[in-house]
């Protein structure tokens, strides 16, 4: 089990509330919070390039910014997952992508494009269609997808992900009827891939996600994680990528750097810069 490595990070790292909060310096500005963030861990989940399509050159000026080492995972940018398009333009932006992180290919420094699928993306036969198609076009990038719709919680479902060696993302999120369970399936032994996303259930639909991941988990809440799913996933996975994304306030950072203490201290490796 301790052969296994774990890197600890958080989903973005550009927020101002987390100077206020005491995580970054005062007055700390833009550009300078991911040098500041990697002092801190050695790895994080891109959120701009969900946003917006990435660049060579944007991403060249992050990696400039962050030591040789560190490394990061890329959100597939929404126009290819919340927004579907057409099969055509579907292929020219997935290459769009493909180009814009391919800096971080080149450096051996991407993890993984993560494919976040909205809760409405639910089992059908129209949308394993266009899953299938869309991890086609995306073959031969590191690939995690995390499904927000139970539906997809199947065993088939599984095993086609590991057929494909695409990473099945663990979630930790509120236990509300219709999203997708939290398990500790493997299926990709060289990268799984898990988000905490909070467990606010009363912001979760709230339409603001400043009151969706507005959580902050406790050391007993973490160390079940660790006791649990966390240790049975290392008894299958080489690598454990781990983002936490309940960003407001700064309870992102702290909850992962609380996470990275009781992993040590159970024994398990994590990465540091």
């Amino acid at each position: 089990m301790n052969s296994c490595q774990f890197w600890v990070g958080t989903c973005g790292y550009s927020y101002p509330d987390w100077e206020r909060a005491g995580f970054y310096p005062r007055s700390v500005r833009s550009g300078q919070m991911l040098p500041e963030y990697a002092r801190h861990f050695a790895i994080t989940e891109l959120n701009h390039t969900w946003y917006r399509m990435p660049t060579a050159a944007q991403i060249e000026r992050q990696q400039r910014s962050a030591p040789q080492a560190f490394l990061f995972a890329a959100k597939l940018t929404r126009t290819l997952t919340h927004e579907p398009v057409s099969a055509e333009a579907r292929l020219d932006e997935a290459e769009a992508f493909r180009q814009g992180v391919a800096p971080l290919v080149d450096g051996g420094q991407l993890v993984a494009v993560l494919v976040q699928l909205p809760h409405r993306f639910h089992r059908s036969p129209k949308n394993r269609e266009y899953l299938a198609a869309l991890l086609d076009g995306l073959a031969d990038l590191p690939v995690a997808v995390e499904f927000r719709n139970a539906s997809w919680a199947r065993d088939r479902v599984f095993v086609e992900l590991e057929r494909r060696r695409v990473s099945l993302v663990t979630v930790d999120e509120p236990p509300l009827p219709g999203l997708f369970p939290s398990l500790d399936v493997v299926t990709h032994p060289g990268l799984a891939y898990v988000r905490f996303h909070g467990r606010n259930s009363r912001g979760w639909y709230s339409g603001s996600k400043e009151r969706q991941f507005d959580y902050n988990y406790t050391d007993p809440e973490l160390e079940e994680w660790v006791d649990g799913r966390l240790a049975r996933m290392a008894t299958r996975a080489r690598r454990v990528y781990i983002f936490f994304n309940n960003h407001v306030a700064a309870q992102a950072p702290r909850n992962a750097e609380a996470l990275g203490r009781i992993l040590r201290r159970q024994g398990f490796r994590v990465a540091a810069l």
